[in-house]
């Protein structure tokens, strides 16, 4: 039986913690049997009471354990987290559950069955099925993903979509090579992946917007465009020239 964990990344979430993930350890329970799987409450910086109650929980159900960490980013929790899981395969998901958990399954099997290294949720493929999104971050989201995909001619649209599905090998080898700590994490990570030959599956997903989002859009678009130039222009050639001399 193949072991997973799933980290969710959380800061100043004492509110809404105990109701996602909630949902998540019930469908865990019920729809995941085929896996010895575990949740991780991953706390980056929260100066409310996430900490506390994520301790709550973690004392309440085996299941469920808790890493924090005094600095913010949720790339730094799931880096920090993914690189001291022993599981088989990793997973994350955003703390609002704003992706369906029934794609969970299907999600986790692709990467077990070795049918590709890291499964992805997507927004933007066919098959999806978006609500409650503002015209607004559905531009700024098409844009952004014509931009990456333009630039590094890589086959999935949906890079920052907050459900993705990690397989050993992924966190062994790409995941020390992801420099950045915030948002563009995930992009990093896919890019680093699929170039360096490893199989990204993406997954349409039923998707409802969380309207209590933290992200900061503009910012968050900057933010990204800079990291994009970063490794068009550096960052790609030397997570080839790691990984290849891992690889000898």
């Amino acid at each position: 039986m193949s072991s997973l964990e799933i980290v969710i990344p959380v800061l100043n979430e004492e509110k809404a913690l105990p109701v996602c993930i909630s949902q998540l350890f019930q469908f865990c329970e019920r729809y995941m049997r085929t896996y010895d799987w575990e949740i991780t409450i991953a706390d980056n910086g929260s100066t409310d009471d996430t900490y506390s109650v994520a301790s709550a929980l973690s004392e309440k159900h085996q299941k469920i354990n808790v890493f924090r960490l005094t600095e913010k980013g949720r790339g730094r929790a799931l880096k920090s987290a993914w690189m001291e899981s022993r599981a088989d395969i990793v997973a994350y998901m955003d703390v609002d559950l704003s992706t369906d958990l029934a794609h969970l399954p299907g999600a986790v099997d692709l990467v077990a069955s070795g049918d590709c290294s890291l499964s992805v949720g997507s927004r933007l493929c066919q098959g999806s099925h978006v609500v409650g999104r503002t015209i607004k971050r559905e531009i700024i989201s098409r844009c952004y993903s014509i931009l990456f995909r333009s630039l590094f001619f890589v086959s999935f649209r949906d890079a920052q979509c907050g459900f993705k599905v990690v397989s050993r090998q992924v966190v062994n080898n790409v995941i020390p090579l992801v420099k950045d700590t915030g948002w563009f994490f995930d992009t990093e990570l896919l890019i680093i992946a699929e170039k360096n030959g490893f199989k990204v599956c993406e997954i349409p997903v039923n998707w409802t917007d969380d309207p209590d989002t933290r992200v900061k859009i503009f910012r968050t678009a900057w933010d990204d465009i800079k990291g994009l130039l970063r490794i068009r222009f550096g960052g790609l050639a030397a997570s080839r020239k790691t990984l290849s001399a891992k690889s000898c």
